[in-house]
């Protein structure tokens, strides 16, 4: 099992005191959201590397969209995401269903992370509203009816389809349920240009994202450098797990690790082209 989405789990399973439902949102724009009573405290602390405001206005994230999330972990952008979309659009959750692991370690951890995040939503059902969880076949993912989906997003995943060899499918899976004219969103730990294969230790190259996104049908709209981080040297001892927020080695080396902050990430925007019937 990849160990980011293990430590996406065990964040998420943290002990936290829940916050109180006192009442929704006042309004669903996306500044009450991440705004909200609601998130988790740890999550906020990470807004600062996440830039959360400015990364979904850069994916054209509006409050009356179907929303796709992939694989969204202990729900970071979900606790964002879905009160946005609450009253006027749609968030959908998209997981890995368990039965469909390849080995009883991924399958016992895609179950953690789907109890996780179930639990997650049924706790504030007035901030949350109806989002929908969609389990889908590692092998062979669907993510939704064939062009039902205004936008789709996927946050620090990229690498764990590289590891398992679903790049391809995945992205091919992304295109299918866009809309056409609907974009797709990537945030992933950036390797250096150079990185062999592609990149490792959690870290892959804009270069070949890229070119699985073009190579399932999208096109290249925009790269912003919001969740660039210069400092992260991409040459740590066990990867991008030493880094915040997981610090996989502890103790040792905490104060260096915890200086340079969050890995340097890529924000790429992708759109699936509008195809005009006069030329079909």
């Amino acid at each position: 099992m990849p160990r980011s989405i293990h430590l996406c789990i065990l964040t998420a399973l943290a002990a936290c005191t829940p916050p109180n439902e006192t009442s929704a949102p006042a309004s669903s724009t996306l500044e009450a959201a991440i705004a909200g009573h609601w998130r988790e405290p740890a999550n906020v602390a990470r807004d600062i590397w996440r830039h959360p405001a400015q990364t979904l206005s850069f994916f054209e994230i509006y409050p009356d969209q179907t929303v796709i999330e992939i694989i969204p972990g202990g729900g970071w952008y979900t606790e964002i995401l879905a009160p946005l979309l609450r009253d006027n659009g749609h968030y959908v959750a998209a997981v890995i269903d368990p039965d469909s692991a390849v080995n009883p370690s991924s399958q016992y951890y895609y179950d953690r992370q789907l109890k996780t995040l179930k639990i997650k939503l049924a706790r504030l059902p007035r901030i949350y509203g109806r989002p929908e969880i969609r389990r889908f076949d590692e092998g062979h993912p669907r993510f939704g009816s064939p062009g039902s989906a205004d936008r789709v997003l996927t946050f620090r995943n990229v690498h764990n389809w590289r590891e398992n060899g679903t790049a391809e499918s995945m992205f091919r899976g992304c295109f299918d349920v866009l809309k056409p004219g609907g974009i797709l969103g990537v945030v992933e730990h950036r390797a250096n240009p150079d990185a062999a294969n592609g990149g490792n230790a959690g870290y892959t190259t804009q270069n070949q994202v890229i070119a699985w996104a073009e190579q399932a049908g999208f096109e290249l709209e925009a790269a912003s450098e919001i969740n660039a981080n210069p400092a992260d040297s991409k040459d740590h001892e066990s990867g991008v797990w030493n880094l915040s927020p997981s610090f996989s080695l502890g103790a040792k080396n905490r104060a260096k690790y915890a200086a340079i902050g969050e890995s340097d990430r890529m924000t790429l925007r992708f759109r699936k082209p509008v195809i005009d019937q006069a030329e079909r």
